[in-house]
């Protein structure tokens, strides 16, 4: 198994960093073949702008064309191309991060923003009566799969379904429906440790072994059941969930997961 891990904190003595680092010996302990984005000490370029595209950049710019036309001529910048590469290269993909505001911190989604380009994770495919494009399990990143590990300031009850920021399955939803099921990729459930800023060097040990057993479970971990786009469960074009689908009482995010 290929793993990239992209990994999203300042701090080099974190315990992302540590939880990133676990991940890696463990990894490659078991025989797999890892790769790190570690994104602030790459010193990763946050923000869009018309440089990423040369001379594809338009005026004004318009960031879906112009990266589309960038990536099928080859002249994305070279940090751009490198991220596409690992990307196309792995089987499992690993966010490394803390929830800051309720997402990931900016330089992850500038990330996202960068690499995630037109014609590579988005754009591709036919629209006609029974497909529009092949996107939300399909598409360019299909055949891969992604976990999130993220730590989280507040207790559990906080995140629960009645807790008051809002269930961890919801906040999540844009980066695992939106980000990375979106161009074909499968999401395993989160690994999400709670708590994080009360945590102790004691608590650490078993924070390790959970995080271990989960990384040594990542190719028989059952994906996130989300509806495919163009297998019969929307009405096209409208993208609308069809009637009678839905699971009882079920609304909202939860609607988009069978089951």
């Amino acid at each position: 198994m290929k793993t990239l891990i992209v990994h999203a904190h300042p701090e080099p003595k974190s315990l992302n960093a540590s939880l990133k680092d676990l991940a890696v010996s463990t990894l490659e302990s078991a025989g797999h073949e890892v790769r790190v984005s570690d994104l602030y000490a790459m010193n990763w370029k946050a923000v869009v702008d018309a440089t990423d595209y040369g001379p594809h950049a338009s005026t004004p710019l318009k960031v879906a064309r112009d990266s589309g036309r960038a990536f099928d001529a080859g002249d994305l910048t070279a940090d751009v191309r490198a991220e596409q590469e690992k990307l196309l290269w792995a089987d499992v993909i690993v966010f490394q991060f803390p929830l800051w505001w309720y997402t990931m911190p900016a330089i992850l989604k500038g990330w996202v923003d960068r690499v995630f380009t037109y014609h590579f994770a988005y754009g591709v495919g036919e629209h006609n009566d029974t497909a529009y494009g092949e996107r939300f399990g399909e598409g360019t990143l299909a055949g891969r799969k992604a976990l999130l590990s993220v730590t989280v300031g507040g207790p559990e009850s906080h995140y629960a379904a009645r807790g008051i920021n809002g269930p961890i399955d919801d906040l999540l939803f844009p980066i695992h429906h939106g980000i990375l099921y979106y161009p074909g990729i499968e999401v395993l459930p989160p690994f999400v440790l709670y708590g994080a800023d009360r945590m102790t060097g004691a608590d650490y040990p078993d924070i390790a072994k959970a995080w271990e057993q989960r990384l040594l479970t990542l190719e028989s971990t059952e994906p996130i059941a989300f509806r495919p786009q163009n297998f019969g469960d929307y009405e096209i074009p409208s993208l609308r969930l069809k009637e009678g689908l839905e699971p009882a009482g079920r609304t909202g995010f939860g609607l988009h997961v069978r089951g």
